[in-house]
Order: structure tokens, then sequence, then C-alpha cells
């Protein structure tokens, strides 16, 4: 079932194709749109009137704050030393690692195919560029892009000094 009985969804909740998403033990608020090939894992947080689009991967420990706007393909990571063994060899379960949280603020908008690392805080209204990669918290209302993830106003600001 690719919804699980154990989601919460929400007044309004638009799943445009409930049978090419994967949700579980999550929690999804009212008017939030979900695309196609979306997982949202147990213990994610999704705010009211969001967009999620298709392709994208919230996995746990993740809060996103009203009004976030999630383009395609989007990754979080929760794991800062991720290994599928243990050192004596068998596979890693629940105890062998802990969930380091991730936070997108209200209105912040991430753009397709970037990379969130776990650990971080995405300020209020901050805006990531397609492709980037977010290591470090994004202060609200920053524009940061690239790999790793800068602000692109410091970067205006330089570019402006050296003409």
């Amino acid at each position: 079932m690719p919804i699980s009985n154990d989601v919460r969804l929400g007044r309004d909740v638009r799943i445009f194709h409930p049978d090419l998403v994967n949700l579980y033990g999550c929690e999804v608020g009212d008017e939030t749109r979900i695309g196609t090939f979306v997982e949202i894992q147990v213990g994610a947080k999704i705010g009211a009137r969001c967009k999620i689009s298709s392709h994208s991967f919230i996995c746990e420990g993740v809060t996103i704050e009203d009004e976030v706007f999630i383009g395609h393909g989007v990754m979080f990571t929760n794991d800062r030393f991720p290994r599928a063994t243990t050192e004596d060899g068998r596979p890693q379960g629940p105890a062998d690692w802990a969930v380091e949280t991730t936070r997108v603020g209200h209105r912040a908008s991430i753009g397709s195919n970037a990379t969130i690392l776990c650990g971080i805080i995405i300020g209020a209204g901050a805006v990531v560029g397609a492709g980037a990669v977010v290591t470090h918290d994004v202060p609200a209302n920053a524009i940061v892009t690239g790999v790793p993830a800068r602000s692109l106003k410091s970067e205006v600001a330089t570019d402006a000094a050296t003409r």
C-alpha cells in the first residue's frame, strides 16, 4: 500500500497519483499537494499549503513548515555518516545510528535536484537554488546556490567589488 494507514493527512491534501507515492508514519498539513514518486518517511512532518514536487525524498527527522515549495527530485538526508553494516558486519538497525533533524522554515523554496544534508535549518523565506548541496544552515530570506551552497548575495557583492 503506497499510503500507509498510519499517515495523518490534513484537510484537502491532494496526492495526484496515490498509487505512485510512498508515505508512511508521516504528517501532511492541510491543502498540501504531493506529486508522483514522492517518498515521505515515518516521523516526517509537512506543513499546510506546501507543494512537494515529483521524485522528492523526505526522510525521518525532516520538518517542513507551512507554505514551502519543494522542487522536483529534492533529497533530504538524516544520517551524517551512513553505513550499511556495523563494525562487526551485521546490517545496521535503528539502534545503530541516530537521526539528525532538519527544519525548513515557513515559505522557503528549494529548487529541483537540491540535496539537503542533515542537521540543517533553512530559514523562513529562504531560497535554495536548483542543484545546490546545502551543508550549513541557511539564514531567513537568504538565497543560496552551488556545491556547496553559498549565499548568492555575497557572490554578487564580491563580483561587483572586483569590477
